[in-house]
Order: C-alpha cells, then sequence, then structure tokens
C-alpha cells in the first residue's frame, strides 16, 4: 500500500469512526477552535494526571481532514506529557507543511497526515485540533481561531 491509499484509508476510517469523540466531564482544561475558512468547530478536553495526558476527548463538526486529524492527534498523545505532545507537534506541523519532510515511523498512523500537504488549503483543517490541545495545555480554557 503506497502513502496515498494510507492517507486516504486512514482519513476515511476516522472520519467515519472518530475515536475519543464525545465531551469528557470533569475536564481540567478545554479549549475551543474554530477554523472560519471552511467552518471547522471542535471542543478539545483533557484530563491530566500531573504534566501526563491521562485522558483527552474532542468533539465538534468539521471537514473529514479535521475529524480525522483530532481522532488520530487522541490517541496519539493519550498518556505522554506536555514536553513529549510539543515535540510530537512539530513533527506534525513539519509533516503538514514541508514538502521534503518524510514521516518517520515514530509518528505511527499521524504519517498518513503528509497527504495533507498537498492541498495547503487544507493544512488549517488538519492543525486545528493541535492548535486547540496547545491552547488547553497551555491557558487551561482557551479559544482559537486558524484565520
Amino acid at each position: 500500500m503506497d502513502l496515498k491509499d494510507l492517507y486516504r484509508d486512514v482519513i476515511l476510517d476516522h472520519n467515519k469512526q472518530p475515536r475519543n469523540f464525545g465531551r469528557l466531564d470533569p475536564a481540567d482544561a478545554r479549549a475551543d477552535g474554530h477554523n472560519p475558512l471552511c467552518g471547522d468547530r471542535l471542543s478539545v478536553f483533557v484530563k491530566m494526571n500531573g504534566d501526563r495526558v491521562e485522558d483527552l476527548r474532542f468533539e465538534g463538526k468539521g471537514c473529514a481532514i479535521s475529524t480525522a486529524s483530532a481522532s488520530l492527534m487522541t490517541e496519539a498523545v493519550k498518556g505522554k506529557d506536555k514536553a513529549a505532545i510539543g515535540a510530537l507537534f512539530a513533527k506534525v506541523h513539519a509533516l503538514l507543511t514541508q514538502q521534503d519532510v518524510v514521516p518517520g515511523t515514530e509518528l505511527g498512523k499521524l504519517a498518513a497526515l503528509s497527504g495533507v500537504r498537498e492541498f495547503p488549503a487544507r493544512v488549517k483543517c488538519a492543525s486545528l485540533c493541535w492548535h486547540t490541545l496547545n491552547a488547553a495545555l497551555e491557558r487551561g480554557t482557551a479559544t482559537v481561531s486558524t484565520e
């Protein structure tokens, strides 16, 4: 299976059956994100255990890429500490925005997001959840817009 097939299959799967979808109550942190270019809106809820994300969920409405990216992100960051999440975000951001970046095995299913960079207008769809998670981790409760 080539990367384009993987991209399509993973995006479709996580869009149709998003993992960790729904409200988390109680949550230690929450942030709301909005991409006005395509109308994506999502909320990220985080339960912390010290500096580590114990649980993470999201809810909202968005395009297939936005929903799939949020689903993939929640699977990837559960159990990680803030520093590891920051490093992972940097790798995903580079994957989405830099043509010469080759996805490493440490990204797992997140490597499928590399297909998004072929559609520059959709990069904000894929990165909205990551910016929203960062806002929740940094500020507890926040609103993010990818204008």
